[in-house]
């Protein structure tokens, strides 16, 4: 056990994210990590006049060890923390939420392979991420954090009034949808189950046991053939949706009746048309990597579109600067202020998706067909060095500069040509670099691949692009 005269911690540079703290257990996250962590940020609480921690963690093996000894930190800060056991990250925003705590940390290596693990932060009800991540790892190996009483830790099930919560914005009444729910051996799974069990209709749950191994498949929705198994079920069962979580459940995939994937920024568009009904004019929010048909579908529906930076924290600040009731990501990510409480949330996105859907007054698939056609690709991923990943964009993005194309640099750099665009910018969790690309045709598509290729290139990366071509 550490004290205040001799505590001091320096965390490997790669664990310091821009919107969370991750890594390899065993490897670049031990358990001095996760008492450092609690040890540094309940002093950065404790500075602010606060005192209450809520915690929460996902369901990998390493979990509860970390969560144990993150409390243990926080505790010796001081700390009055509220532990409010395992289960999906959203929940432990809406504790943070509704218990008015100073700060709150969830443990949970989100969509990560099952080997990793990191940490969420609040401070207040505000993301705590970019800068303030990087001033925990200076005060961390400063040794520079409160002298204080040691606190205490309470249990608390917050699980029924989270689900409570989530079913007071059900708007479908008695409408009985066949649903077909995968989990993924995520966070999600307990709480998962007793939703479904109060909604009306038929609900099949896959994957409900929560289980670090993630036995079924990786718990990351946005790759397709995570999704497999959702769309056989969907299939199979002629089911009116099918929707499935990452590890922690604040992602969010969608499969439609026919079991054809959606992807994030064809959903926000179901989503958005719903909230412009009850807040016309209002801003929505998306990602750099979001379909050009996703902006111009906001704006037909009569909202003003808005193109923001990847990274939950990122999009949770830029809502709340601007008032906008609703945002999502490519990834999954959805945040409602309408409503809800302006975090990400795959549980409450769910319902709304369904009450959208519901509201529409038609299928899924016919919602998915109803969209003005493009080729694009999926979320492309190279594998890039974590020190060389960021300076390959700046690269990118002084080549393009220098031969005068029309580029974004919002985050990373989105080129804008007379085929449409392409995206490239470095993971914020992972050592990769993203890329897309969408067009009105299939030449215009491989002149668009062409031109990222050459440049990745040029900084001295070998793309493979097989099998990136999707329409939708």
């Amino acid at each position: 056990m550490h004290d205040q005269a001799t505590f001091s911690h320096l965390f490997p540079a790669t664990t310091l994210r821009e919107y969370d703290i991750r890594g390899i257990v065993g490897e670049t996250l031990h358990e001095a990590d996760a008492y450092a962590i609690g040890r540094t940020f309940g002093s950065m609480v404790a500075r602010k006049g606060g005192s209450r921690v809520a915690v929460g963690r996902d369901g990998r093996l390493s979990s509860p060890q970390l969560a144990a000894t993150l409390i243990e930190g926080l505790m010796a800060s001081g700390m009055t923390v509220i532990d409010i056991g395992c289960g999906p990250t959203p929940m432990l925003y809406f504790a943070a939420t509704v218990e008015a705590t100073d700060g709150a940390v969830m443990v949970t290596g989100s969509h990560n392979p099952a080997n990793y693990n990191g940490f969420k932060m609040m401070l207040g009800r505000k993301p705590f991420f970019g800068p303030q991540i990087q001033d925990l790892g200076r005060l961390a190996a400063a040794g520079d954090v409160v002298a204080a009483a040691p606190g205490s830790v309470s249990t608390q099930d917050i699980s029924e009034a989270y689900i409570a919560r989530l079913l007071q914005d059900w708007d479908g009444g008695d409408r009985a949808l066949n649903v077909v729910w995968d989990s993924g051996n995520g966070a999600a799974g307990d709480v998962l189950m007793r939703l479904v069990k109060a909604l009306p209709g038929k609900h099949t749950v896959l994957n409900a046991a929560i289980d670090g191994r993630f036995p079924a498949h990786h718990p990351d929705p946005t790759v397709p053939k995570n999704l497999e198994q959702l769309v056989a079920a969907v299939r199979q069962q002629g089911a009116d949706i099918g929707i499935a979580f990452d590890g922690d459940a604040d992602r969010i995939g969608i499969v439609d009746d026919t079991g054809e994937i959606l992807f994030g920024d064809q959903f926000l568009i179901l989503l958005a048309r719903d909230v412009l009904e009850t807040h016309p004019g209002a801003t929505i929010i998306a990602d750099v990597k979001a379909s050009q048909v996703l902006f111009d579908q906001i704006a037909a529906a009569g909202g003003k579109p808005l193109m923001w930076k990847t990274g939950h924290s990122l999009i949770k600040s830029k809502m709340a600067e601007t008032g906008s009731p609703l945002a999502g990501e490519m990834s999954g990510h959805i945040f409602f202020a309408d409503r809800w409480y302006g975090f990400d949330d795959a549980l409450y996105a769910a319902i709304r998706v369904m009450n959208a859907m519901i509201n529409s007054g038609q299928s899924v698939s016919a919602f998915r067909k109803s969209l003005p056609p493009v080729l694009n690709t999926p979320e492309l991923r190279f594998d890039c060095a974590e020190s060389r990943k960021f300076s390959v964009v700046a690269e990118v993005a002084e080549r393009l500069r220098a031969d005068g194309a029309t580029v974004s640099e919002t985050d990373g750099v989105r080129v804008n040509t007379a085929d449409g665009w392409w995206l490239l910018r470095a993971s914020n969790t992972q050592a990769v670099l993203v890329a897309r690309a969408e067009a009105g045709s299939e030449a215009g598509l491989a002149r668009l691949k062409a031109t990222l290729a050459s440049q990745l290139a040029a900084s001295g990366l070998a793309p493979d692009f097989s099998g990136a071509n999707a329409g939708h």
